[in-house]
């Protein structure tokens, strides 16, 4: 029997909460019975199991982030919407970061291609064709895009930039002038 005002989407929301609280790494179903007062056993008429309530997460924090993506890049091209997008992604994982971090969480295939992931893609590609950008070449600035966001927003949220000068701000801005400068000057295989 379900639990009183309990719902997947309640469950789900609070874990994306508990996440950002705690680390997307502790987040499991006991944790959030422990929340909401309740036996484990209540919550499994709503999930499956701990990696179940992760899915649900993962898919929560990649939508939201779309959202957000898609509002930025609106009436946007070239290095404006570069930056938008990268900015997005930044402030993101800075307001939200076990949601962040759920974003990059291991989806099965068939969750995947359901997923909002592919709109991420879909935007990204949007973004390289203001730099004309074609196949493979397209491929293999989106992953560039992904390894310099990720790894830049991952190393600034775990304090990699926060005791030497200057300030991680002039350098994420150096960053995408230096991005927007290869895109436009992408070599030739």
């Amino acid at each position: 029997m379900a639990y009183a005002g309990l719902t997947t989407e309640r469950l789900t929301r609070a874990g994306a909460e508990l996440a950002d609280e705690v680390g997307f790494d502790q987040v499991t179903v006991s944790e959030l019975a422990r929340r909401f007062d309740v036996k484990v056993a209540s919550l499994y008429s709503h999930l499956k199991n701990s990696r179940d309530l992760k899915t649900r997460i993962a898919l929560l924090a990649l939508e939201e982030l779309a959202d957000r993506a898609a509002d930025a890049l609106a009436g946007r091209a070239g290095k404006d919407a570069l930056t938008a997008f990268a900015n997005v992604y930044r402030d993101y994982a800075r307001e939200h970061p076990g949601r962040y971090a759920a974003a990059q969480f291991r989806l099965d295939p068939e969750t995947a291609a359901v997923s909002a992931g592919g709109r991420h893609a879909q935007m990204s590609r949007a973004i390289l064709r203001g730099y004309d950008l074609t196949e493979p070449d397209q491929t293999h600035a989106v992953r560039l895009l992904g390894s310099v966001f990720h790894g830049y927003v991952s190393l600034e949220l775990a304090g990699g930039f926060s005791h030497s000068s200057p300030d991680s701000e002039e350098s994420w801005s150096r960053a995408l002038d230096a991005l927007d400068s290869l895109l436009r000057n992408w070599p030739a295989p």
